[in-house]
Protein backbone atom coordinates (compact mmCIF):
# COMPACT_ATOMS: atom_id res chain seq x y z
CA UNK A 1 0.00 0.00 0.00
CA UNK A 2 1.31 3.15 -0.92
CA UNK A 3 0.62 6.94 -0.59
CA UNK A 4 -1.36 9.60 -2.86
CA UNK A 5 1.56 11.96 -4.29
CA UNK A 6 1.91 14.96 -1.95
CA UNK A 7 -0.94 15.52 -0.06
CA UNK A 8 -1.86 15.90 3.77
CA UNK A 9 -5.01 13.57 4.00
CA UNK A 10 -5.36 10.12 4.87
CA UNK A 11 -7.03 7.51 2.00
CA UNK A 12 -8.71 4.56 3.92
CA UNK A 13 -5.85 2.52 5.62
CA UNK A 14 -2.98 4.66 3.97
CA UNK A 15 -0.94 6.88 6.02
CA UNK A 16 -0.24 10.05 4.47
CA UNK A 17 3.18 11.77 3.53
CA UNK A 18 2.33 14.39 6.35
CA UNK A 19 2.90 11.05 8.37
CA UNK A 20 -0.45 11.53 10.49
CA UNK A 21 -1.26 7.89 11.79
CA UNK A 22 -5.19 8.98 12.20
CA UNK A 23 -7.57 6.99 10.43
CA UNK A 24 -10.66 9.11 8.65
CA UNK A 25 -12.41 5.58 8.45
CA UNK A 26 -12.13 1.58 9.63
CA UNK A 27 -12.82 -0.47 6.92
CA UNK A 28 -15.30 -3.55 7.93
CA UNK A 29 -15.47 -6.93 5.74
CA UNK A 30 -17.88 -9.02 5.85
CA UNK A 31 -16.30 -12.30 5.97
CA UNK A 32 -17.58 -14.97 3.62
CA UNK A 33 -16.47 -17.88 6.30
CA UNK A 34 -15.85 -17.69 9.66
CA UNK A 35 -14.00 -15.85 11.76
CA UNK A 36 -11.16 -16.52 14.23
CA UNK A 37 -9.09 -14.51 16.86
CA UNK A 38 -6.07 -13.18 15.33
CA UNK A 39 -2.99 -14.20 18.04
CA UNK A 40 -0.47 -11.46 17.91
CA UNK A 41 1.95 -13.99 18.53
CA UNK A 42 1.72 -16.08 15.84
CA UNK A 43 4.88 -16.14 13.31
CA UNK A 44 4.86 -14.31 10.11
CA UNK A 45 4.68 -16.46 7.00
CA UNK A 46 8.02 -18.42 5.55
CA UNK A 47 9.00 -19.13 2.04
CA UNK A 48 11.39 -21.00 0.47
CA UNK A 49 12.51 -19.35 -3.02
CA UNK A 50 14.80 -21.60 -5.01
CA UNK A 51 17.12 -20.55 -7.58
CA UNK A 52 16.71 -20.94 -11.76
CA UNK A 53 18.80 -21.75 -14.58
CA UNK A 54 16.44 -21.50 -16.95
CA UNK A 55 16.35 -17.98 -19.13
CA UNK A 56 12.57 -16.50 -18.03
CA UNK A 57 10.53 -14.33 -20.20
CA UNK A 58 8.40 -12.19 -18.34
CA UNK A 59 4.95 -12.17 -20.01
CA UNK A 60 2.70 -12.55 -16.99
CA UNK A 61 2.22 -16.19 -17.74
CA UNK A 62 4.69 -18.64 -15.62
CA UNK A 63 4.95 -20.73 -18.33
CA UNK A 64 8.86 -22.19 -18.33
CA UNK A 65 9.55 -25.35 -16.64
CA UNK A 66 10.76 -23.24 -13.39
CA UNK A 67 7.72 -21.66 -12.43
CA UNK A 68 5.87 -24.61 -13.19
CA UNK A 69 8.24 -26.71 -10.16
CA UNK A 70 7.99 -23.53 -7.34
CA UNK A 71 5.91 -23.84 -4.97
CA UNK A 72 2.73 -21.29 -4.05
CA UNK A 73 2.72 -19.46 -1.04
CA UNK A 74 -0.33 -19.79 1.33
CA UNK A 75 -3.79 -18.38 -0.11
CA UNK A 76 -3.80 -14.66 0.97
CA UNK A 77 -6.13 -13.59 4.09
CA UNK A 78 -7.48 -10.34 5.10
CA UNK A 79 -4.81 -7.95 6.12
CA UNK A 80 -6.17 -8.31 9.82
CA UNK A 81 -5.91 -11.95 9.73
CA UNK A 82 -9.51 -12.81 11.10
CA UNK A 83 -11.72 -13.08 7.38
CA UNK A 84 -11.31 -14.97 4.12
CA UNK A 85 -10.93 -12.57 1.02
CA UNK A 86 -13.70 -13.25 -1.76
CA UNK A 87 -11.03 -14.16 -4.44
CA UNK A 88 -8.32 -15.97 -4.21
CA UNK A 89 -4.52 -14.93 -4.61
CA UNK A 90 -1.41 -16.46 -4.13
CA UNK A 91 1.94 -16.06 -5.28
CA UNK A 92 5.55 -17.40 -6.11
CA UNK A 93 8.67 -16.48 -6.22
CA UNK A 94 12.40 -17.37 -7.42
CA UNK A 95 15.55 -16.26 -8.03
CA UNK A 96 18.71 -16.05 -10.42
CA UNK A 97 22.19 -14.49 -10.02
CA UNK A 98 20.56 -10.98 -12.04
CA UNK A 99 16.82 -10.95 -11.01
CA UNK A 100 13.99 -11.79 -7.89
CA UNK A 101 11.53 -13.05 -9.75
CA UNK A 102 7.65 -12.87 -8.39
CA UNK A 103 4.46 -14.78 -10.15
CA UNK A 104 0.83 -14.13 -8.77
CA UNK A 105 -2.41 -14.70 -9.30
CA UNK A 106 -5.52 -13.12 -8.51
CA UNK A 107 -8.84 -14.61 -9.31
CA UNK A 108 -11.32 -11.21 -10.64
CA UNK A 109 -14.73 -11.81 -11.84
CA UNK A 110 -14.39 -8.41 -13.09
CA UNK A 111 -11.53 -6.84 -14.60
CA UNK A 112 -11.35 -3.37 -14.51
CA UNK A 113 -8.43 -0.36 -14.03
CA UNK A 114 -7.79 3.27 -16.01
CA UNK A 115 -4.75 4.31 -14.40
CA UNK A 116 -2.50 4.29 -16.81
CA UNK A 117 0.75 6.67 -15.49
CA UNK A 118 4.07 5.61 -13.92
CA UNK A 119 3.86 6.19 -10.06
CA UNK A 120 0.18 7.57 -9.89
CA UNK A 121 -1.75 6.38 -6.60
CA UNK A 122 -1.85 2.87 -7.88
CA UNK A 123 -4.15 1.34 -5.55
CA UNK A 124 -7.24 3.51 -6.68
CA UNK A 125 -7.33 0.60 -9.04
CA UNK A 126 -7.25 -3.06 -7.81
CA UNK A 127 -3.61 -3.93 -7.72
CA UNK A 128 -0.78 -5.59 -6.39
CA UNK A 129 1.76 -4.63 -4.07
CA UNK A 130 5.38 -6.36 -2.98
CA UNK A 131 7.07 -5.09 0.39
CA UNK A 132 11.04 -6.04 0.91
CA UNK A 133 13.30 -5.00 3.52
CA UNK A 134 16.51 -6.80 2.88
CA UNK A 135 17.71 -6.28 6.28
CA UNK A 136 15.17 -6.89 8.18
CA UNK A 137 15.24 -3.87 10.45
CA UNK A 138 12.30 -2.21 9.76
CA UNK A 139 14.06 0.76 6.99
CA UNK A 140 14.93 0.64 4.40
CA UNK A 141 12.89 -0.55 2.46
CA UNK A 142 10.94 -0.83 -1.54
CA UNK A 143 7.37 -0.46 -2.25
CA UNK A 144 6.18 -1.45 -5.40
CA UNK A 145 3.10 -1.49 -6.90
CA UNK A 146 0.94 -2.47 -9.82
CA UNK A 147 -2.06 -2.61 -11.87
CA UNK A 148 -4.26 -5.02 -14.56
CA UNK A 149 -2.51 -2.27 -17.41
CA UNK A 150 0.91 -2.88 -15.76
CA UNK A 151 1.38 0.51 -14.68
CA UNK A 152 4.19 0.65 -12.24
CA UNK A 153 4.26 3.08 -8.62
CA UNK A 154 7.55 2.31 -7.24
CA UNK A 155 8.82 3.93 -3.90
CA UNK A 156 11.84 3.68 -1.07
CA UNK A 157 10.76 4.50 1.96
CA UNK A 158 13.87 5.12 4.63
CA UNK A 159 11.29 4.62 7.72
CA UNK A 160 7.58 3.65 8.36
CA UNK A 161 5.21 6.63 8.01
CA UNK A 162 5.04 5.89 11.58
CA UNK A 163 8.73 7.01 12.49
CA UNK A 164 8.49 9.73 10.09
CA UNK A 165 11.21 8.82 7.52
CA UNK A 166 11.63 9.96 3.84
CA UNK A 167 9.23 8.94 1.14
CA UNK A 168 11.42 8.50 -2.14
CA UNK A 169 8.35 8.70 -4.74
CA UNK A 170 11.10 9.59 -7.14
CA UNK A 171 13.09 6.35 -7.15
CA UNK A 172 12.63 3.60 -9.69
CA UNK A 173 13.27 0.18 -10.02
CA UNK A 174 16.19 0.70 -13.00
CA UNK A 175 15.69 -2.30 -15.02
CA UNK A 176 12.29 -3.52 -13.87
CA UNK A 177 10.46 -5.92 -16.20
CA UNK A 178 7.02 -6.57 -15.64
CA UNK A 179 3.83 -7.88 -17.68
CA UNK A 180 0.04 -8.84 -16.74
CA UNK A 181 -2.13 -11.97 -18.28
CA UNK A 182 -5.67 -11.77 -18.41
CA UNK A 183 -8.25 -14.92 -18.27
CA UNK A 184 -10.92 -12.93 -19.49
CA UNK A 185 -11.62 -9.05 -20.36
CA UNK A 186 -10.00 -5.53 -19.32
CA UNK A 187 -12.84 -3.08 -18.97
CA UNK A 188 -16.08 -5.13 -20.15
CA UNK A 189 -18.92 -5.57 -17.93
CA UNK A 190 -20.63 -7.38 -20.03
CA UNK A 191 -19.13 -11.17 -19.23
CA UNK A 192 -17.75 -12.31 -16.05
CA UNK A 193 -13.62 -12.91 -16.26
CA UNK A 194 -11.79 -15.28 -14.50
CA UNK A 195 -8.21 -13.90 -13.27
CA UNK A 196 -5.48 -11.85 -14.02
CA UNK A 197 -1.79 -12.51 -13.00
CA UNK A 198 1.18 -10.95 -12.89
CA UNK A 199 4.74 -11.16 -13.13
CA UNK A 200 7.85 -9.27 -12.25
CA UNK A 201 11.79 -9.58 -12.56
CA UNK A 202 13.49 -6.92 -9.90
CA UNK A 203 17.36 -6.43 -10.64
CA UNK A 204 19.45 -7.58 -7.91
CA UNK A 205 21.57 -4.26 -8.54
CA UNK A 206 18.81 -2.15 -7.53
CA UNK A 207 17.75 -4.40 -4.50
CA UNK A 208 21.29 -4.69 -3.46
CA UNK A 209 21.37 -1.14 -2.55
CA UNK A 210 19.14 -1.15 0.40
CA UNK A 211 21.01 -3.67 1.86
CA UNK A 212 24.18 -4.40 3.68
CA UNK A 213 25.24 -7.02 1.68
CA UNK A 214 26.36 -6.69 -1.60
CA UNK A 215 25.85 -9.79 -2.64
CA UNK A 216 22.72 -11.99 -4.05
CA UNK A 217 21.56 -13.57 -0.77
CA UNK A 218 21.95 -16.99 -1.61
CA UNK A 219 21.63 -18.61 1.87
CA UNK A 220 19.97 -15.95 3.24
CA UNK A 221 16.50 -14.66 4.71
CA UNK A 222 14.72 -11.09 4.07
CA UNK A 223 11.43 -9.87 4.65
CA UNK A 224 8.67 -9.95 2.35
CA UNK A 225 4.95 -8.43 2.40
CA UNK A 226 2.27 -8.88 -0.09
CA UNK A 227 -0.80 -7.52 -0.65
CA UNK A 228 -3.36 -6.95 -2.70
CA UNK A 229 -5.87 -4.21 -3.12
CA UNK A 230 -9.75 -5.01 -4.32
CA UNK A 231 -12.79 -2.39 -4.93
CA UNK A 232 -15.99 -2.97 -4.66
CA UNK A 233 -17.72 -1.01 -7.98
CA UNK A 234 -20.14 1.04 -9.41
CA UNK A 235 -20.86 0.73 -13.60
CA UNK A 236 -21.56 4.51 -14.99
CA UNK A 237 -22.13 5.05 -18.23
CA UNK A 238 -20.63 1.26 -19.05
CA UNK A 239 -17.48 2.05 -17.26
CA UNK A 240 -15.86 0.65 -13.95
CA UNK A 241 -15.69 3.28 -11.08
CA UNK A 242 -15.18 2.70 -7.16
CA UNK A 243 -18.09 2.75 -5.28
CA UNK A 244 -19.52 5.75 -3.15
CA UNK A 245 -21.67 5.21 -0.22
CA UNK A 246 -24.99 6.82 -1.76
CA UNK A 247 -25.36 8.74 2.19
CA UNK A 248 -21.92 9.96 2.42
CA UNK A 249 -20.96 10.18 -1.40
CA UNK A 250 -17.61 8.88 -0.11
CA UNK A 251 -15.67 6.31 -1.78
CA UNK A 252 -16.29 2.57 0.27
CA UNK A 253 -12.92 1.36 1.87
CA UNK A 254 -11.33 -0.98 -0.29
CA UNK A 255 -10.69 -4.74 0.99
CA UNK A 256 -6.81 -5.45 1.68
CA UNK A 257 -5.81 -8.87 1.15
CA UNK A 258 -2.10 -10.39 2.28
CA UNK A 259 0.10 -13.51 2.23
CA UNK A 260 0.97 -12.96 5.97
CA UNK A 261 -1.38 -11.14 7.87
CA UNK A 262 -0.74 -7.91 10.28
CA UNK A 263 -3.40 -8.02 12.39
CA UNK A 264 -4.17 -4.01 11.66
CA UNK A 265 -5.27 -2.35 8.67
CA UNK A 266 -2.04 -1.21 7.94
CA UNK A 267 0.56 -2.61 5.37
CA UNK A 268 3.55 -0.05 7.06
CA UNK A 269 4.75 -2.46 10.15
CA UNK A 270 7.67 -4.40 8.23
CA UNK A 271 8.38 -6.28 11.54
CA UNK A 272 5.16 -8.42 10.78
CA UNK A 273 5.90 -9.52 6.80
CA UNK A 274 6.81 -12.72 5.88
CA UNK A 275 9.87 -14.26 6.01
CA UNK A 276 11.55 -15.39 2.50
CA UNK A 277 14.25 -17.89 2.42
CA UNK A 278 16.78 -17.71 -0.70
CA UNK A 279 17.30 -21.32 -0.34
CA UNK A 280 21.24 -22.19 -2.41
CA UNK A 281 19.10 -25.55 -3.92
CA UNK A 282 17.60 -25.55 -7.90
CA UNK A 283 13.61 -25.23 -8.02
CA UNK A 284 12.34 -28.54 -7.87
CA UNK A 285 15.11 -29.53 -5.32
CA UNK A 286 13.85 -29.79 -1.35
CA UNK A 287 14.85 -27.48 1.53
CA UNK A 288 13.73 -26.47 4.75
CA UNK A 289 13.60 -22.84 6.60
CA UNK A 290 13.99 -22.37 10.10
CA UNK A 291 12.55 -19.17 11.83
CA UNK A 292 15.73 -17.26 13.60
CA UNK A 293 15.56 -18.35 17.36
CA UNK A 294 14.94 -14.69 18.37
CA UNK A 295 11.87 -14.24 16.28
CA UNK A 296 9.59 -14.55 19.07
CA UNK A 297 11.55 -12.44 21.35
CA UNK A 298 11.93 -9.38 18.79
CA UNK A 299 8.07 -9.64 18.35
CA UNK A 300 7.69 -8.99 21.91
CA UNK A 301 10.33 -6.36 21.90
CA UNK A 302 7.99 -4.15 18.92
CA UNK A 303 4.98 -4.91 20.66
CA UNK A 304 6.44 -2.84 23.35
CA UNK A 305 7.71 -0.57 20.72
CA UNK A 306 4.27 0.46 19.27
CA UNK A 307 3.13 0.31 22.66
CA UNK A 308 5.63 3.02 22.99
CA UNK A 309 4.90 5.05 19.84
CA UNK A 310 1.18 5.37 20.92
CA UNK A 311 2.23 6.80 24.03
CA UNK A 312 4.22 9.63 22.44
CA UNK A 313 1.35 10.23 19.58
CA UNK A 314 -1.00 11.20 22.42
CA UNK A 315 1.76 12.38 24.43
CA UNK A 316 4.46 13.86 22.69
CA UNK A 317 6.99 12.22 25.40
CA UNK A 318 7.80 8.46 26.07
CA UNK A 319 7.37 6.62 29.13
CA UNK A 320 9.29 4.21 30.65
CA UNK A 321 6.40 2.99 32.85
CA UNK A 322 5.45 1.09 29.78
CA UNK A 323 8.44 -1.22 29.75
CA UNK A 324 8.47 -4.32 31.56
CA UNK A 325 11.43 -5.60 34.15
CA UNK A 326 11.26 -8.89 32.70
CA UNK A 327 9.04 -10.56 29.48
CA UNK A 328 8.61 -14.10 28.92
CA UNK A 329 9.06 -15.89 25.41
CA UNK A 330 9.27 -20.01 25.31
CA UNK A 331 9.16 -20.06 28.88
CA UNK A 332 12.01 -17.97 29.42
CA UNK A 333 12.28 -14.98 31.54
CA UNK A 334 13.78 -12.31 29.60
CA UNK A 335 15.46 -9.09 31.51
CA UNK A 336 14.94 -5.52 29.97
CA UNK A 337 16.66 -2.70 29.46
CA UNK A 338 14.86 1.01 29.04
CA UNK A 339 17.78 3.27 28.28
CA UNK A 340 16.68 6.91 27.46
CA UNK A 341 19.01 8.63 24.93
CA UNK A 342 19.31 12.49 23.99
CA UNK A 343 16.67 12.14 21.16
CA UNK A 344 14.58 9.32 22.71
CA UNK A 345 15.15 5.66 23.70
CA UNK A 346 16.74 2.10 22.98
CA UNK A 347 15.07 -0.99 24.14
CA UNK A 348 18.09 -3.62 24.68
CA UNK A 349 17.66 -6.98 25.33
CA UNK A 350 20.28 -10.06 25.60
CA UNK A 351 19.10 -12.96 24.48
CA UNK A 352 18.72 -16.11 26.50
CA UNK A 353 18.44 -17.87 22.88
CA UNK A 354 21.56 -16.71 20.81
CA UNK A 355 23.36 -14.75 22.99
CA UNK A 356 22.95 -11.83 20.78
CA UNK A 357 22.25 -7.81 21.80
CA UNK A 358 19.07 -6.58 20.33
CA UNK A 359 17.91 -3.35 20.12
CA UNK A 360 15.01 -1.67 18.87
CA UNK A 361 15.53 2.50 18.93
CA UNK A 362 12.81 4.85 19.17
CA UNK A 363 12.22 5.30 15.30
CA UNK A 364 11.47 1.32 15.40
CA UNK A 365 15.16 -0.08 13.87
CA UNK A 366 16.45 -3.05 15.06
CA UNK A 367 20.03 -3.12 15.44
CA UNK A 368 21.48 -6.90 16.39
CA UNK A 369 25.02 -7.37 17.43
CA UNK A 370 26.03 -10.82 17.69
CA UNK A 371 28.06 -12.68 20.89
Amino acid sequence: MALEHFKLEKKSNRINLNYKLNFWIILIIIPLMGISQYDKNQLPKSYISYQTNEEIIIDGKADETSWQKSIWTDDFIDIEGVKTPKYRTRAKMMYDDTYFYFYAELEEPHIWGDITERDAVIFYNNDFEIFIDPDSDAHNYYEYEMNVLNTVWDLFLTKPYRDHGLVLNNWDINGLKSAVAVVGTINDPSDIDKKWSVEIAIPWKVLKEASSSKEVPKGKTWRLGFSRVNWEFDLIDGKYHRKKDKKTKKYLPEYNWVWSPQGVINMHEPEKWGFVYFSPKSVGEKDTFTYDKDTELRLKMYELYRNQRKYYNDHERWNQSLIPENIVVKNKEIKLNFEMTAIGYNLIVKSPFTGDKLIISQDGKLIKHSK
